[in-house]
């Protein structure tokens, strides 16, 4: 079954414009602007990256057994397996996205906004990454 990879594509375009967008205003001295740009790329990684986890089971479920499919019990669980089928190259750095991601829904304040902000950065690449396989094995 063919995946409808277009919602996972938009929030990956849109982390990718979001950072973009905090790169051309780094310079900028207003703080209100530079924080609100932050949190639209913290909010970019975090719609992109329940995107990827849930077109990782959704790819699994369609294209592997049943047994597969069942397996993975937890997202740690899901990011092996998917790295195992080559979805993902690593799954070590998934796990720290994950991380980053649960600090995002349950508390703010400035020093996890700037971690979590670079951790979006680097999310990026994955994701992208993540995407080319999906497409290619995407039948």
């Amino acid at each position: 079954m063919t995946l409808d990879l277009t919602g996972l594509r938009k929030a990956i375009d849109t982390l990718r414009r979001s950072i973009n967008a905090a790169t051309a205003v780094a310079d900028i001295q207003n703080k209100d602007v530079v924080d609100a740009v932050r949190a639209g790329v913290i909010q970019g990684f975090e719609v992109a990256y329940e995107q990827c986890w849930k077109f990782i089971q959704r790819w699994i479920r369609e294209n592997r057994t049943p047994e597969d499919a069942e397996f993975p019990r937890t997202r740690k669980e899901l990011f092996r397996l998917a790295a195992r089928y080559g979805l993902v190259a690593d799954p070590e750095p998934w796990f720290v996205y994950g991380d980053a991601r649960n600090l995002t829904s349950h508390t703010y304040n400035e020093e996890q906004a700037i971690s979590v902000y670079k951790t979006a950065i680097d999310f990026l690449g994955d994701a992208e990454y993540l995407l080319r396989q999906l497409e290619a094995g995407n039948d």
